[in-house]
């Protein structure tokens, strides 16, 4: 405060009465001391007279006591404030006032007044200094009485609505104020009227008359005034405009929620549905969201803007509307979304930039081109005010337009609003392509997921099948785990099922190429246990081949190393099944009674390990039997402590459980013992047993004698004259007479000629001898050799099978298709 001011704030406001009064000669000696001054100061009248007065001063007002005296003694008084410093040391802060003695007679002296400060907070202020206080504050500021009716207000207050301060008194809040929610302004008043406890920083969100349209918030605070008895006589409040402070809260929470909400799945219809949904009401009334059709597929975006010659192909992938609003103009989800040449979606589309209309056209007409039922309403009939249109773009990609809009009853959007809306779209545009890759990939694993499991199980007389397949990694569908059936000659089946380690495209693919191999020896007819010596040879050659460490990371997910595999051979004619084990649980067996039975099957090491070599065992089964194949992760139950019987007894409680088919009992049991989410891969096969009938195969025992040839044909005539297959009796002759010539001619031992009617016409004949034979491809001149050559031709496909006791060379031909 300058020297002027605090001599006005002196003349102004200072009051004797409460004033300490002391007198100093022209060189600033205390010569006259009072008891007013000693109870300020603490000193006695004996050792403050014939001081100095800057002695009673602290150092810093001190050095200016010469020059308040000569300013005195100039402009005839001084106000202003000093730190006088007390007898104990402490400082007082005080007003002093000094001005010259008027005396008739005696040497020229000056009076000094001192009132302390503390507890008179302001009392020091001039009534100017207030009045500008109050008047040009930006802050709304009012007193209302005890019936909150005004009684002053500032100017500013003006501004918050209402009309100026003269029109207010009389007035309550409503009054000036029609539409605001003045019910919960009063209600804070009277609570300070009636406790005295201020109300500080209270918020009120709301409408004012002078813009209905849009939302204001302000801060106030409330505070009771009192008489000098402690009586209230009413409420002194301020009022801030924290409008902006209010709209950025706001548009900060949306963001939060749009980062909560947008983007919790991997699905791009759903994901563009949760834009849509975050903003309306909050932000807009109705809100489309609009995408490339290659992007609902998964398919790639070339980066940038869309070119003006690029197909602008859209689909509405989402829409929300505040209820019963813009039904009629929405396009249903899914629906094609076709917009006007040139018109400002197609124009966001081809730049990637944003576009804004705080008022639309009032003429203009929709741009769409597939309104529902062809109406070409205006944006005024449809009640439309305001518009942002933000492309989708991410990663350098433009995916689609998301179109926000606002009714007459709102406030038009701003460049605020374009900015909050391009954050919000942005966010949801990554998510949306994140989306749209996990599509493409997801496709893709589908892809090689239908590409290595089998499609369709082969149709088939041996058994009833049912599968079931559940991935632990639910992202690509995809795991390690197989299952398979596979027809083999003589109308057996090859159940099997197996895991490679790991889950995922990495040991999808090393399955694949584990279950062609395994394809592959079955059709070399070879028992189980030796297709299993095999397959382990093949995964230790390529761990060797590749030369990856056994233990390092890519050895669960890239190889086949520890993979386990179980192979079962079932043949219909007798019922006999043969199976074998390499690292994978033994099946259990369901009986035509109902009771179940768990193979006692020895376990050979997984594949490429090494070890003990592979046995198989053998055992007969009753038409009706139930084979039920699976990989551990059927049991699996993450960390929990199991047995070998536990996870039996968990099994066979699940296969008792009745159903109706075999399907439903396999769906079932996958569902009773793996979760929704396994921690393994399931891969489960349920093959119900079935027996061909006596009348659908026949067998000869025949003589190593070249005469016989001519009876085997006859009765193999006769038993096809019986299946009513007389069509198929040349070539059935020619294919008899070749390959039991050929036994008799290059093998040994007994020689046995069996006929089987299934879905072909099988041809089989057992010699002793361990030679397999080839097929020759003889020049114009040999005169043998063509036997084999011949069968080859004629029938549908032949092969050779070996057995512990000799070897079967067998041939098909169908039964559908016309003989050759």
């Amino acid at each position: 405060m300058g020297a002027n001011e605090e001599h006005d704030v002196a003349r102004r406001r200072f009051d004797v009465a409460d004033a300490a009064p002391l007198l100093l000669d022209t060189r600033g000696v205390v010569t006259c001391w009072t008891g007013d001054a000693q109870r300020l100061l603490a000193y006695p009248a004996s050792e403050a007279v014939g001081r100095k007065l800057a002695d009673l001063l602290t150092a810093q007002d001190a050095e200016r006591v010469p020059e308040l005296v000569e300013r005195c003694r100039v402009e005839g008084c001084w106000a202003g404030l000093l730190t006088a410093r007390r007898k104990d040391g402490q400082p007082v802060r005080v007003m002093a006032r000094i001005t010259p003695a008027e005396e008739s007679a005696g040497p020229a002296r000056l009076l000094v007044l001192l009132s302390d400060l503390a507890g008179s907070p302001g009392w020091d202020m001039s009534r100017t200094m207030l009045e500008q206080l109050v008047d040009r504050s930006p802050i709304g500021i009012a007193i209302v009485d005890r019936d909150l009716r005004y009684v002053w207000s500032n100017a500013a207050l003006a501004r918050f609505g209402g009309g100026a301060p003269n029109r207010r008194l009389g007035l309550r809040m409503a009054d000036v104020q029609p539409g605001f929610d003045a019910e919960s302004v009063e209600a804070r008043m009277r609570h300070v009227l009636e406790t005295g406890e201020s109300v500080i920083g209270y918020e009120h969100i709301g409408h004012v008359r002078s813009a209905p349209h849009r939302e204001i918030a302000h801060m106030l605070s409330f505070t009771r005034l009192d008489d000098e008895h402690g009586h209230p006589m009413g409420v002194y409040y301020t009022v801030v405009d924290i409008t902006e402070r209010h709209r950025a809260r706001q548009r900060l929470a949306l963001l939060d929620r749009a980062g909560e909400r947008i983007g919790r799945s991997l699905d791009i219809m759903r994901t563009a549905q949760e834009l849509a949904d975050v903003v309306v009401p909050g932000f807009a009334d109705f809100v489309a969201v609009d995408l490339l059709e290659p992007v609902l597929r998964g398919a790639e975006i070339a980066p940038g803007p869309l070119r003006d010659s690029d197909p602008l192909r859209l689909r509405r992938a989402a829409h929300q509307s505040v209820p019963g609003n813009l039904q009629e103009a929405v396009v249903g989800i899914g629906h094609i979304a076709a917009y006007l040449a040139g018109s400002p979606p197609v124009r966001c589309l081809s730049t990637g930039t944003s576009w804004r209309e705080e008022r639309l056209d009032p003429l203009a007409r929709e741009w769409a081109t597939n309104i529902p039922g062809g109406r070409k309403a205006t944006f005024t009939e449809l009640g439309l005010r305001s518009v942002l249109i933000v492309p989708l773009r991410a990663r350098g990609v433009t995916l689609g337009i998301t179109t926000f809009f606002r009714r007459h009853q709102r406030e038009p959007f701003d460049e605020d609003d374009l900015g909050l809306a391009e954050d919000i779209v942005s966010r949801a545009a990554v998510c949306v392509d994140n989306a749209r890759r996990y599509t493409r990939e997801r496709e893709a694993a589908l892809v090689l997921q239908r590409t290595l499991l089998p499609h369709r199980l082969p149709e088939q007389d041996a058994v009833e099948v049912a599968a079931c397949y559940r991935p632990a990694d639910e992202l690509t569908g995809l795991g390690g785990d197989w299952y398979d059936l596979i027809t083999l000659s003589g109308a057996r089946v090859a159940l099997v099922v197996g895991e490679v380690p790991g889950h995922g495209i990495h040991a999808a693919a090393a399955m694949g190429r584990l279950r062609t191999a395994v394809r592959t020896l079955a059709a070399l007819d070879l028992p189980p246990e030796e297709v299993l010596a095999h397959l382990d040879d093949l995964v230790a050659r390529s761990v060797y081949e590749e030369g990856i460490e056994t233990d390092s990371e890519e050895a669960d997910s890239a190889r086949t190393l520890g993979a386990g595999c179980l192979y079962v051979i079932y043949d219909p004619v007798e019922g006999r099944c043969l199976m074998a084990a390499a690292g994978h649980p033994a099946p259990a067996v369901i009986e035509p009674d109902g009771s179940i039975t768990f193979v006692e099957l020895p376990q050979g090491p997984p594949l490429g390990v090494g070890g003990s070599p592979f046995e198989s065992v053998e055992l007969i089964l009753a038409e009706g039997s139930t084979l039920t194949l699976h990989t551990d992760g059927l049991l699996a139950r993450g960390a929990q402590e199991w047995t070998i019987d536990a996870d039996r007894d968990r099994l066979r409680t699940a296969l008792e459980r009745p159903s109706p088919s075999l399907d439903l009992r396999c769906r079932n049991l996958v569902d009773a013992l793996a979760p929704a989410r396994p921690h393994d891969d399931v891969a489960l096969l349920m093959a119900r047993t079935r027996r061909l009938d006596a009348h659908q195969f026949a067998a000869w025992d025949l003589p190593a004698d070249p005469a016989v040839v001519a009876d085997a044909r006859k009765a193999a005539n006769r038993q096809l004259s019986e299946w009513e297959l007389d069509e198929l009796a040349f070539t059935t002759e020619l294919v008899v007479s070749e390959l039991v010539t050929n036994a008799i001619r290059h093998a040994a031992g007994p020689i046995r000629l069996r006929l089987i009617r299934e879905r072909t016409l099988i041809c089989e004949v057992f010699d002793g001898a361990a030679t397999a034979p080839h097929l020759r491809h003889p020049r114009t001149t040999d005169e043998g050799g063509r036997g084999l050559l011949l069968v080859s031709q004629v029938t549908q496909r032949w092969g050779t099978r070996f057995l512990p006791e000799g070897k079967i060379i067998w041939a098909e031909q169908s039964l559908t298709d016309p003989p050759v």
